[in-house]
């Protein structure tokens, strides 16, 4: 019986500082791009784009949002208080970057068409899904904090377009 080929040479990568190496890492996964919304002071909306939300479990309905502790919103943000969640459709991208931070936060609620949920939260018209929420649980981990919240409506639309972000581009 004749030897295996030898296996082909495969470069071995350099070495990458791990933080630098995850951010590269994270930009190279397509995530859907939502519009987190509560109520600030006043009663005054307040609203960050996100791509870090999944879904957590389906009983009880839950999902996780990941939320940088310097974010605006995160102040109005506790165990108890209602949140909505907005996943964007494909041509709403000019939304996702008035929230991303290229529209003044007084102002980011005049792009895109908006309504009010049974709780006075914004939700985006003609989004992929609008789900309203109350928060459950928040943990605080390094810049950020694990939010957890509990789902309790959907609306769904009837197209599926999501508005897919990788690498610092839309998809």
């Amino acid at each position: 019986m004749a030897d295996p080929a030898p296996a082909p040479s495969v470069p071995v990568p350099e070495p990458v500082d791990v933080t630098m190496g995850l951010k590269g890492a994270m930009r190279r996964l397509p995530s859907g791009v939502a519009i987190v919304t509560a109520l600030g002071e006043g009663k005054a909306p307040v609203g960050m784009a996100a791509t870090s939300i999944t879904s957590l479990t389906m009983d009880p309905p839950a999902v996780l949002v990941c939320v940088n502790q310097t974010a605006g919103i995160h102040a109005h943000l506790s165990p108890g208080c209602p949140v909505s969640i907005n996943l964007l459709s494909r041509h709403q991208r000019e939304v996702s970057a008035a929230f991303g931070g290229a529209v003044a936060r007084e102002a980011r609620f005049g792009v895109g068409q908006w309504t009010a949920d049974p709780h006075g939260l914004p939700i985006l018209e003609e989004a992929q899904a609008n789900l309203s929420c109350t928060i459950e649980s928040m943990t605080p981990f390094g810049t950020h904090s694990i939010v957890i919240a509990r789902v309790k409506a959907v609306r769904l639309s009837d197209a599926v377009d999501p508005l897919i972000f990788q690498d610092g581009a839309y998809l």
